[in-house]
Formats: structure tokens, C-alpha cells, sequence
């Protein structure tokens, strides 16, 4: 009885947890915004939206692979849903610059969002429709199926936390992050 219970909380457990791959200029800053971020899980740094198989960073930044910098993000819905994680990720960079945020450019650097199934896109579709409302600017997101996630090398993996006092943590990614915890205090 006690193994049934256990496999059937699990099961439940588990059909809470949701996953969404978005990419916003440097994976460096999506991961360190969503790191701290009360329900989510995990945020890994890596690669998608590209046509190469286990492409390197090296391959990714010359423009080689058609990838973008991405991050997936594990999360609860429960505790937090897909319209909060876009809320937030729409804070955490321009999605109406094309190829770059800021001084980061290339195409890797584009603002894109991974989806996994048509749900899914039919949703992230009309919040971005309903976000334009928000910006001069056109919006230039891509809208993607999620064909591969590739994880990005053991180095940029937790990049922030590890590398807190590096120049680029503190004048690119910190006023990011501070910029979404005023937007945002309730999910900290």
C-alpha cells in the first residue's frame, strides 16, 4: 500500500513539473534571472533552434550552427505557470531587438522560445500578441518547435553564481537582475 501511495504521489508530483526552453541574448543572464525564481526547479544553459548535432560554444558564436544561446527552464506550475515565466523573461530583455541585446550580437543572441507541442504554441502566439499592446516597438521573437536542447559546456552552467564578480556579471546581468526583482518581488 505504502509503495502505491508513493508511486501515485510521485506521478502527481510529476505532472506538475513543465519545462520551456527561452533564449534572450547571453543564456548567462536568462539562467541567472531564473535561477532564484520561486518555483523553479532547474535552469540549464545551452543550445536550440539550430541544425547541427552537439554543436560547441566555440561553433554557436561564430554563427556556424543556426542555434541560439537558450536556457531550459524547469518549473511547478503550481507555484508558478507558463504566462509568469513569459511575464518575466519579457522583463529580462528587449524582445524587440533582432540578432542581439544590447552589445551582444549575433544570431545566437536572438530572443526565441522553444515550444513542445501545439498547445503550447497557440498560447506563447497570443501572449505575445497580448504583449505588443506593452511595446513600441514590434516584437521579434521567434515562435519554434523544440527539436533538440543541447547542453551547453560544464563552464556555463550556474555561470552567474560562480562568476558574480566578473565584469560582465556585474554590468550586464546584475541590472537584469535587479530590474526583474523590482518587477517582480513576489517570485524571489
Amino acid at each position: 500500500m505504502k509503495l502505491l501511495l508513493a508511486l501515485i504521489m510521485t506521478i502527481n508530483i510529476n505532472s506538475n513539473i513543465e519545462k520551456i526552453v527561452l533564449g534572450g541574448g547571453c543564456f548567462w543572464c536568462i539562467e541567472a534571472v531564473f535561477e532564484k525564481i520561486n518555483g523553479v526547479i532547474k535552469v540549464e544553459s545551452g543550445y536550440a533552434g539550430g541544425n547541427k548535432i552537439n554543436p560547441s560554444y566555440r561553433d554557436v558564436t561564430k554563427g556556424l550552427t543556426n542555434h541560439a544561446e537558450v536556457c531550459k527552464i524547469t518549473y511547478d506550475k503550481t507555484v508558478i505557470d507558463l504566462k509568469e515565466i513569459l511575464d518575466i523573461f519579457y522583463v529580462a530583455h528587449d524582445p524587440t531587438q533582432i540578432n542581439r541585446q544590447g552589445n551582444d550580437i549575433g544570431r545566437h543572441y536572438r530572443s526565441i522560445i522553444l515550444y513542445s507541442s501545439k498547445e503550447e504554441e497557440t498560447y506563447i502566439n497570443n501572449f505575445i500578441d497580448d504583449k505588443q499592446k506593452s511595446f513600441e516597438n514590434k516584437i521579434v521573437t521567434e515562435v519554434k518547435r523544440l527539436d533538440k536542447f543541447f547542453v551547453a559546456e560544464r563552464y556555463h552552467q550556474n555561470y552567474f553564481e560562480l562568476n558574480s564578480s566578473q565584469p560582465y556579471c556585474r554590468f550586464v546581468i546584475l541590472p537584469k537582475l535587479k530590474k526583474v526583482k523590482s518587477n517582480f518581488p513576489n517570485f524571489y
